[in-house]
């Protein structure tokens, strides 16, 4: 466990220095609501591809994967696997309409041939349920990097972030959200590939040494007994060990994780900023290159720190495992590159952190307030008021929801976030844009079965009823007799809660939320036809391919 150094601190503090500087000189340009939402539509196809792989590169991504990896072994990979095979999804069926049919939000897609209010009101609401869960995994990441690396407590830790993250996106909108996300994912891929070398040449630059050791490590089951260190030897190279338990299981959360990535707000969002639908293109095809080289060394960075730094340390460092690859980094290089791994694991969480922000308060301020309560007519100024406000309302929440979920795995809670979008969000997308039929009741019922669906079945699944509400098992080299109380006590609580006739045994119940989300809509759209909507398909089919007619004013 390191201890704060000056080292570790500087780097934090020119990183943030560098980004504040960026903010002050974006909020000089943060002029319109399309500044603040859409950087005025002036990033490169390129850019937006750095930018992109900043925004999805989570905490989740760089700490959470790592740790899962490094307390779990190989079922912590298929999170790097899920969340990469998403982006042709993107690329083929969504980044091209949401470019040439929106304007700031998904919503503006979903909404454009069906009654504005009933859709804006339900895919806000699907919105907020993906940022506010995916804000608490960034959060919780922040909130235990910070206190290791400054050494104060946990909720100071929060309070510092939040009001980091704050300054960016009330000032300096989406240009200082882009352009931190772009700086961001250099440092990240940088970091990273200097870490997976070092790695690698511990073991002759060959990866299945570094696997054999892995599977050679296991660990002392005296140590082990009642903390959640796993013995499993040459099964950590094997899948269905802990996090994914079963078939059904490993397919709901692969569906979560593949078709939730075209269904995130903060993703969507970021194919607006670009000029047109041929830089949208080319910024998924960038976005997918640096993303899939860099769930390749996430491979490397967790089976690094199972074998160089070892599960006991890495739970001692709180959090859930999420500082197992800035622990990796203090252990192969020393304290310098431990710091400049924590500034870029910070900058890292920052960069998502503002962009989910700003897609919460485009649902609360574009969607909700200038087009439902002002009916789509409030002036410039009030509307950049609405969005400030909304950007400082979702900040705070954030602050709060990371006190309260204090401790938990961010990746693993991350996939849970990938099951509301792709319920909520993914199939009324979808449908909007390429069902004739699809009307506005369709939308809403979907929408709000999608988001209500998957957060009462998480909680009556496992993952409420066991991980956070259940008897925890006894402290690392308690005595034996406490030890089977604490087991005694487990099983005896979840006999109970699976006798319960609303119990979901599915960690992750995506197989059925989104697969009755799609059948909802179709559903009540074949029961109540709306002609105006099927009417309004044909400028959907032709504006989704063709973009805006020519010498069209841009909306």
């Amino acid at each position: 466990m390191p201890q704060t150094s000056t080292t570790s601190i500087l780097f934090f503090f020119v990183f943030v220095s560098a980004t504040l500087v960026i903010t002050y000189w974006a909020a000089k340009r943060t002029k319109t609501t399309e500044h603040f939402y859409a950087a005025g539509r002036s990033i490169t196809g390129f850019q937006n591809g750095l930018a992109l792989a900043g925004d999805y590169m989570s905490a989740a991504s760089f700490l959470g994967i790592a740790g899962l990896v490094a307390l779990n072994g190989f079922d912590g990979l298929i999170y790097s696997t899920g969340w990469l095979v998403g982006w042709p999804i993107i690329l083929f069926l969504i980044a091209e309409p949401l470019r040439n049919l929106g304007k700031y939000t998904f919503t503006d897609v979903v909404a454009y041939r069906l009654q504005q209010k009933p859709v804006r009101i339900a895919a806000a609401i699907g919105t907020m349920a993906v940022v506010l869960t995916y804000l608490i995994a960034q959060m919780v990441g922040s909130g235990t990097l910070i206190k290791l690396l400054f050494g104060i407590p946990y909720v100071w830790a929060e309070i510092i972030v939040g009001g980091v993250m704050i300054m960016y996106v009330l000032f300096g909108g989406m240009i200082a959200t882009t352009w931190v996300q772009i700086i961001k994912a250099c440092l990240l891929l940088g970091g990273a590939v200097a870490m997976a070398l070092i790695v690698l040449s511990k073991f002759g630059f060959n990866p299945i040494n570094l696997f054999a050791q892995a599977a050679k490590e296991g660990c002392d089951p005296a140590a082990a007994a009642g903390s959640q260190m796993f013995c499993y030897g040459g099964k950590v190279l094997e899948p269905g060990i802990k996090v994914v338990t079963g078939a059904w299981d490993a397919v709901s959360l692969g569906l979560a994780l593949m078709f939730g990535t075209a269904g995130l707000p903060h993703i969507l969002m970021r194919f607006y900023t670009v000029p047109n639908a041929k830089a949208a293109r080319v910024s998924v095809m960038w976005a997918t290159i640096w993303i899939g080289g860099f769930y390749l060394i996430t491979f490397i960075l967790g089976f690094g720190s199972m074998v160089l730094v070892g599960q006991k340390n890495i739970l001692a460092a709180g959090g859930g495992g999420n500082m197992a690859a800035p622990l990796l980094a203090n252990v192969i290089a020393g304290e310098v590159f431990f710091g400049f791994i924590c500034a870029v694991a910070f900058a890292t969480i920052l960069a998502v952190v503002a962009g989910l922000t700003l897609a919460g308060a485009g649902a609360l301020s574009h969607d909700l307030w200038v087009n439902v309560v002002r009916g789509g007519h409030a002036p410039q100024h009030e509307q950049m008021i609405a969005a400030r406000a909304a950007s400082l309302i979702l900040g705070i929440c954030a602050v709060l929801l990371g006190i309260v979920f204090q401790g938990q795995n961010v990746a693993y809670m991350v996939g849970l976030t990938f099951s509301i979008a792709a319920s909520a969000n993914f199939p009324a997308l979808v449908l909007s844009v390429f069902w004739r039929k699809f009307t506005t009741w369709g939308a809403v019922c979907s929408i709000l079965f999608g988001a209500i669906g998957t957060l009462v079945l998480i909680y009556c699944g496992p993952t409420i009823q066991f991980d956070l509400l259940g008897p925890k098992a006894a402290a690392a080299g308690s005595p034996k007799e406490v030890v089977d109380a604490a087991n005694a006590a487990i099983a005896a609580y979840k006999a109970d809660i699976m006798a319960k006739w609303w119990y979901f045994p599915l960690k992750n119940p995506c197989i059925y939320t989104m697969t009755g989300s799609f059948l909802i809509g179709i559903v009540i759209s074949l029961l109540a036809p709306e002609r105006a909507a099927q009417e309004g398909f044909n400028e959907v089919e032709r504006r989704a391919v063709l973009g805006e007619p020519k010498g069209a004013a841009a909306e």
